[in-house]
């Protein structure tokens, strides 16, 4: 089979090594992340019906177009490594393999959520699947996400600590404070900055004097790569080598995963600082589900096992939905639960 395209977003952004294909999955391993992909989009398809009619109160940040990043990186991690991100957050937790049903509920403020209904969108949290959070505070993960790498090796295992942030927190003081604490303790965590190229609106080439965020770890020594973030088979590739380069007690490593939101900012965001036509040919050149969605066409699986696959997924998402609007809202009593007096 001939070498797949770069994605055009990796193209744009000027990513190096552009003729390198990204090792091939096997058809496992391609219906595995078809599957996780779908259930984010579709997830987060319902999660945007669900605001506009009212379902969803206050902001509500879609993962639309980012799935690929998540979810390859997932595939890189084992049972013990943790996982904490910013207010985009929804892809996260399904990926770490927690409820739709208690995702979705927490959205909508139901007492099935993961916070009991009192957190929303931007504070859920799951110890058993070892996710720490969505964080409103921007870049605030990242100083979090480098302490779960210190209580790591202070602990003495080979747990590992994936701190998601974007292109517009990489500009935060604290994450240069965080890089520099990680690498002079040498300290097990991945930074994974999803640069999708437009902050809360403002593009990459008009906010950052260093638009290659790879480098952004280099006055600290701390080693980074660019990555096609389109590409679920290249991220996988590149947080299997971060991963090992943490694991070996070398310290932290920068992953710039090189992708795109479809939607604005939030869900009250109307995206007008690009063109319809960007949007439209991203989708059409470099979309990380349609990409697998090929690979396994050509690989003799048929449309019908994927659309049983996209009704399974569809089948998830809509009991999640249901059962958040069916679900009883927290009691009174809530208010004076899990709180420091």
């Amino acid at each position: 089979m001939a070498a797949p395209k770069k994605s055009v977003v990796a193209k744009e952004a000027g990513q190096e090594k552009a003729n390198e294909s990204p090792p091939e999955f096997t058809k496992a391993q391609e219906l595995a992340a078809l599957r996780d992909m779908l259930l984010i989009r579709r997830f987060e398809e319902k999660a945007g019906q669900l605001y506009g009619m009212g379902a969803i109160g206050g902001f509500c940040h879609l993962y639309i177009g980012q799935e690929a990043v998540v979810v390859g990186m997932q595939m890189a991690l084992k049972q013990g490594d943790q996982v904490i991100t910013g207010y985009r957050d929804h892809g996260h937790m399904l990926a770490c393999g927690m409820s739709a049903n208690g995702v979705m509920a927490e959205l909508t403020g139901r007492r099935g959520g993961y916070s009991k209904g009192k957190g929303g969108s931007m504070h859920m949290f799951s110890m058993e699947k070892n996710f720490y959070g969505g964080h409103g505070i921007v870049g605030a993960q990242v100083s979090l996400g480098t302490g779960l790498a210190f209580a790591n090796r202070y602990r003495g295992n080979d747990n590992v600590s994936l701190a998601y942030f974007g292109d517009g927190a990489a500009n935060q003081g604290q994450v240069y404070e965080s890089f520099n604490m990680a690498e002079l303790w040498k300290l097990p965590v991945i930074y994974v900055i999803e640069n999708n190229r437009y902050a809360m609106g403002t593009s990459v080439s008009r906010a950052s004097a260093q638009s290659d965020f790879s480098k952004r770890g280099a006055s600290f020594n701390i080693p980074g790569k660019q990555v096609d973030g389109m590409d679920v088979r290249a991220v996988k590739a590149a947080a299997d080598e971060a991963v090992a380069w943490c694991r070996a007690g070398n310290g932290p490593f920068i992953l710039e995963m090189q992708t795109y939101r479809y939607r604005g900012h939030s869900m009250s965001d109307p995206a007008k600082y690009r063109t319809r036509e960007e949007v439209e040919k991203v989708r059409h050149d470099s979309d990380p589900i349609e990409q697998v969605r090929s690979r396994l066409l050509a690989a003799k699986v048929t449309e019908e096992e994927l659309k049983k696959i996209d009704a399974e997924v569809r089948e998830i998402v809509n009991a999640s939905a249901d059962f958040a609007q069916r679900d009883p809202e927290p009691d009174v009593s809530e208010l004076w639960t899990d709180i420091y007096r």
